[in-house]
């Protein structure tokens, strides 16, 4: 069985216990504006530029059979996408690995294999494998497959989830997982469907049957300034996770702008919108926020 993968991080440490290897699945239901990782969002490959990385000596445009590829009065090059098979030949032309694909096919067995090669970081850190992404619930046989196949050999599995799926494809996979990692953003319905594109709903609801499931769950709060840093939204996720005893901590994730250049490399500039970071006064009053109502707060991971 094959999946969509867009990336593979090793001696990960920000996304469960100990040191892991993040699978990163490709393709989301959601579409944050905020996006981290938008070359997650997209469900096929897509091609990436890297002009900081570009020689502009022409080669991968002599290299293009379909004419996909051109270069600006100063040499840089540019792409017409709807021009673009993904065949790779600019990737073989480029000799300065200015060109990627991001997004390729691979099979349980070659992640298993990967994760095998760190077996002796995960045991030593207590680490061990998160599917992320992306969103993991978008190719559920695959991450099912792989979660099976993951446990077999032992390894501890996280699931980090914005939670937009069937309920029954949900509750599947969050009942293997050792733990999930639940990206919770907007308890508004009409703000989170104007800043993500869903509604949260189904959202909220899964978050919910978690408690019936008995899995440990950490709670990720990417805050972002203007959006769901004010104090209805935290009082709302507040009074929200109180109710569940499946929650074992609250990671606020504050909101960086380093997805913006990923998104010039994938030509998508007027897909996603440019906010500001959080000041550390503002970070440091969200954590304040949430301790003083009874949880374990950690920033980042």
């Amino acid at each position: 069985m094959e999946g969509l993968i867009f990336d593979l991080k090793r001696y990960a440490v920000h996304d469960g216990p100990g040191i892991r290897l993040n699978v990163f699945f490709k393709g989301c239901p959601l579409h944050c504006l905020w996006c981290h990782n938008p070359e997650g969002v997209a469900f096929e490959p897509e091609l990436m530029l890297m002009p900081n990385r570009c020689a502009r000596c022409g080669d991968c445009v002599r290299a293009c059979r379909y004419q996909a590829l051109s270069q600006n009065g100063n040499g840089q090059v540019k792409a017409d996408r709807s021009r673009c098979t993904l065949c790779g030949d600019c990737l073989q032309a480029c000799q300065r690995e200015a060109i990627e694909i991001a997004g390729r096919k691979m099979t349980v067995e070659e992640i298993a294999t990967e994760a095998e090669k760190e077996r002796v970081f995960f045991e030593q850190s207590g680490g061990g494998v998160t599917l992320t992404g992306g969103e993991p619930l978008a190719q559920p046989a695959f991450a099912e497959a792989l979660i099976d196949s993951l446990k077999l050999h032992g390894f501890h599995v996280a699931l980090d989830t914005s939670g937009y799926a069937p309920a029954e494809v949900f509750r599947n996979l969050a009942k293997k997982a050792d733990l999930v990692l639940f990206d919770l953003k907007i308890m508004d319905e009409t703000r989170h469907k104007k800043y993500t594109g869903v509604s949260n709903r189904i959202i909220l609801e899964n978050f919910q049957s978690l408690e019936k499931l008995g899995k440990p769950v950490w709670v990720r709060f990417p805050l972002i300034p203007g959006v769901n840093d004010d104090e209805n939204n935290l009082e709302a996720m507040a009074s929200f996770l109180c109710q569940l005893r499946s929650v074992e901590q609250v990671n606020v994730l504050p909101y960086h702008k380093g997805g913006l250049e990923k998104i010039r490399r994938l030509g998508r500039e007027g897909e996603f919108a440019v906010f500001e970071p959080p000041s550390q006064e503002k970070v440091q009053s969200v954590i304040d926020f949430f301790a003083r109502r009874g949880f374990k707060v950690k920033r980042g991971g």
